[in-house]
């Protein structure tokens, strides 16, 4: 929570106290007392121009608390700086104009606490209030400020007794408000038998362990030289607040000096007495900082020091203990500054915050799980019912179609016997067409010798018309190589012209060289040689090719003799054979349209 949520929450308790009509609204002439107030309160240099102008006299009327937002984050908090003003001087500003309006101890004087205390509790409840308005202390963090105050007492808080009063206690928001916490602390069912000066030394401790960040503090502050170390279960190293009478050695005098110690997370302050009013100086305290303990001498024991990066600070503590509780609280003071931490307790309210906020998320998710459960139960029992008025369905479905299937087998019962008569009239029919059956079977026998007769000779017929084209193509094939070959025959020929003609030429070229140029001539020679073996290889291939040629021209002329032949016997028969009929002459019938195609086949082959 950063200071401006601080200050916002206080000035919103003097907003609405201001507001008498609770309407929402606050005079202008109100709200400019308490800007001016606050000026001064936050030690900000007054700007009565800015006032004036922004709260002038007109016809508007009161201001509502989002009209008044603008001025005070413009002209007030935007101004503020942390550390030049006194915090509790601007509480009790805002106290003392909400007290007077909501505040109200009992006016016989039984109040547990004093005025002064229930300042010191409201402080505590803006501080572990929730960040939203109105503002409301939630159940958890009132138990633990109720824990906190009497353990500061030696007592135990009785959670029974808290338990019935919050269940008692109308709650809105879902918390208390401060004014409902004061009057339970007042009420004294939670520290009865406890005197009020003890109530108030503990609030005290607890206002200034959590609100004014002291790390240390002696439990009885009236014995000097006796203090304690408070330990609160939230904290690893288990220092809470330091305050006590230390022994120090001053720097230029180099005298030793009884102080008032006080040490927060950032600085150890020392005073002249435990009333704090006239102080003497501070520490400041922060990562480069340490604390080491010294050995005793100058008549001065439990030595210790505090090194920061400007000078060496020597104290001693009345006893052993009392060093140590002193060097493991300043320890933990500079271990909160290297970890960025300026409030201890402002970092374990917010853990305190996630920890309800899974807390709720968790209860969120297991109530919309049972929600869940809840609404597949109803889908469930109405899948039930719908599965009712489906088997309802079906035994009506189931009667329909047992009238549907007898009706069916009356149908059927009339059809098969029309279906018998017919069957009657067909096996007659059937007798007669048997017979019929019988000559045409015997036709149809004779006929499908004489089509495979005719299909036999349509295969060797196929047969001859194949090897004829197989011929042809070994003939085109032989021509083929034949050019090839001529074509070879050719170009080896007019290699050797070409390598005569070059011989010639280097004959008379070398005429004078003849002595040099005599190998290669007979390289020459031995390529000619070679030219004229591979044109003799040509002319014997040629020759070879020439036989094959001549025996595919015999075996095409036998193929055409073949089909001559095979011509005679297709035109025997091509006459038809009839019953009874002699088989005299075959030139006409179902082959007869071969006739021309074999004709023109003969052409072509002559």
């Amino acid at each position: 929570m950063d200071l401006r949520a601080e200050l916002l929450k206080s000035i919103w308790y003097a907003f609405t106290a201001l507001d008498v009509e609770k309407s929402g609204k606050v005079s202008k002439s109100q709200l400019k007392v308490l800007s001016h107030n606050l000026y001064t309160v936050l030690c900000i240099p007054h700007d009565p121009v800015a006032l004036e102008e922004h709260f002038r006299d007109d016809d508007d009327g009161p201001v509502s608390s989002q009209g008044y937002m603008p001025y005070l984050n413009k002209y007030i908090l935007d101004k503020v700086e942390e550390g030049a003003f006194v915090k509790e001087n601007f509480d009790e500003l805002c106290w003392t104009l909400t007290a007077k309006k909501n505040y109200k101890p009992d006016r016989n004087g039984n109040s547990v606490v004093s005025h002064q205390d229930a300042f010191k509790l409201w402080c505590l409840f803006n501080f572990l209030s929730e960040d939203k308005y109105p503002l409301v202390m939630v159940p958890d963090e009132v138990e633990y400020l109720l824990k906190k105050i009497c353990t500061a007492m030696n007592v135990e808080l009785n959670s029974c007794e808290l338990d019935d009063y919050l269940s008692q206690e109308p709650q809105g928001q879902g918390g208390l408000t401060v004014w409902q916490f004061l009057d339970m602390v007042n009420s004294g069912r939670l520290l009865r038998g406890i005197e009020q000066e003890a109530i108030s030394m503990a609030v005290e401790e607890v206002y200034q362990e959590v609100i004014e960040d002291v790390l240390k503090q002696a439990r009885s502050q009236h014995i000097r030289g006796t203090s304690s170390i408070l330990l609160p279960p939230h904290f690893d190293l288990h220092v809470s607040w330091v305050q006590g009478y230390l022994w120090k050695r001053g720097q230029l005098r180099r005298n030793w000096s009884e102080r008032w110690f006080m040490l927060k997370p950032s600085v150890l302050s020392y005073y002249m007495s435990e009333e704090r009013k006239e102080k003497k100086g501070s520490i400041a305290l922060d990562k480069h900082c340490c604390v080491e303990v010294l050995p005793d001498r100058d008549g001065k024991r439990c030595m210790f020091c505090v090194k920061t990066l400007a000078r060496t600070y020597e104290m001693s503590a009345s006893d052993t203990r009392q060093r140590q509780e002193w060097t493991l609280a300043i320890q933990t003071a500079i271990r909160l500054q290297a970890e960025g931490k300026k409030s201890l307790h402002k970092d374990l309210k917010q853990k305190r915050r996630e920890q309800r906020e899974q807390r709720e998320q968790r209860k969120a998710a297991k109530e919309e799980e049972t929600q869940r459960l809840k609404q597949l139960q109803e889908e469930k029992e109405r899948k039930l019912q719908e599965l009712e008025l489906l088997k309802e369905a079906q035994r009506q479905a189931e009667i329909l179609l047992q009238e549907e299937e007898q009706r069916r087998r009356q149908q059927h019962e009339e059809m098969q016997r029309t279906l018998e008569i017919q069957l009657r009239e067909a096996e007659q029919a059937r007798a007669s067409m048997q017979a019929e059956m019988v000559l045409k079977e015997a036709e149809a026998e004779r006929q499908r010798k004489r089509i495979l007769e005719l299909e036999d000779m349509q295969e060797r017929l196929q047969e001859a018309l194949q090897q004829e084209v197989k011929a042809r193509q070994d003939e085109e094939a032989v021509r083929y190589a034949q050019a090839r070959l001529l074509a070879e025959e050719e170009e080896k020929l007019k290699q050797l012209m070409k390598l005569k003609e070059e011989q010639e030429e280097y004959i008379i070229k070398t005429q004078r060289e003849k002595q040099v140029l005599k190998q290669e001539m007979e390289n020459k020679n031995k390529c000619l040689e070679e030219a004229q073996k591979q044109l003799e290889e040509v002319r014997v291939n040629r020759q070879r090719v020439d036989q094959d040629v001549m025996v595919a021209q015999r075996k095409l002329r036998q193929a055409s003799t073949n089909v001559k032949h095979w011509n005679v016997q297709m035109n025997r028969l091509m006459h038809p054979i009839g019953p009874g009929d002699k088989r005299t002459n075959v030139s006409g019938g179902v082959f007869a349209g071969y006739q021309p195609l074999l004709s023109r086949r003969d052409s072509s082959l002559k």
